[in-house]
């Protein structure tokens, strides 16, 4: 329970808490209240909460490949590679990060001017919902949103591919069936979690902001409150 992998569901795990304290709380209180209104200031708060933690998430994600590339293809370095220091300045870069590209963001929200209509539809405060409604340009958000967000967001993404392609050629190279059977299976509840976090994420956040739908919000249920859920129970299976 000591080892890097551990210590870094630990940290995942807490993230997922944050991150449904964030969310779920409000829309239960507006699922069970006639009066569905949330303030400016705390649309802004919850904006900037929920894309620290969902960013924290997608880094940490990307740690745990890496981690999984060591441990299967430099076994016998993993010990001083994936030391309690490095994870620690890991995870404590990619917390950093997730509060600066989230503050970014509320802070190009709040320079819009909102005249119009003031209903969010959506059952939280999330970037593209709220852009919809403001009146001025929101040319410079949707930019941001398409270069720095894509940065952000695919930077933990490469490293889980390219530490997946390696692990997948080192694995092709054990002669027997049992350890490649045995190396994938290390690797099979890090991958679920990928690939239901990222093909939703896609869904959502890297197509036009005209093209927001219905659909975008049952996508956003998975990997906000779903995927939390079953993070556990996905990591529990082994």
């Amino acid at each position: 329970f000591h080892s890097p992998m551990y210590f870094l569901l630990s940290i995942l795990s807490l993230a997922d808490i944050c991150y449904s304290t964030v969310i779920v709380p409000k829309m239960l209180a507006n699922f069970l209240s006639k009066t569905k209104t949330i303030s400016y200031a705390e649309c802004l708060a919850q904006m900037y909460f929920f894309l620290v933690f969902g960013n924290v998430d997608n880094y940490l994600l990307g740690i745990m490949a890496i981690d999984r590339y060591v441990a299967i293809c430099n076994p016998f370095h993993y010990v001083t590679v994936m030391n309690p220091r490095c994870c620690t300045l890991l995870v404590a870069f990619s917390i950093a990060f997730s509060c600066l590209h989230s503050l970014l963001h509320v802070l190009l929200m709040n320079r819009l001017t909102f005249c119009a209509s003031n209903v969010i539809h959506h059952f939280l405060c999330d970037v593209n919902p709220v852009l919809k409604l403001a009146c001025s340009s929101t040319s410079v958000n949707e930019v941001v949103a398409m270069t720095v967000g894509l940065a952000y967001v695919m930077a933990p993404f490469a490293g889980i591919i390219i530490s997946y392609l390696r692990i997948f050629i080192a694995v092709l190279k054990i002669p027997s069936a049992a350890g490649k059977y045995k190396a994938f299976s290390t690797c099979s509840s890090h991958l679920t979690v990928v690939i239901l976090c990222y093909g939703s994420i896609s869904y959502v956040y890297f197509r036009p902001l005209s093209s927001y739908s219905v659909k975008d919000r049952i996508a956003t249920i998975m990997y906000t409150v779903l995927l939390s859920m079953l993070n556990p129970l996905i990591y529990t299976l082994r």
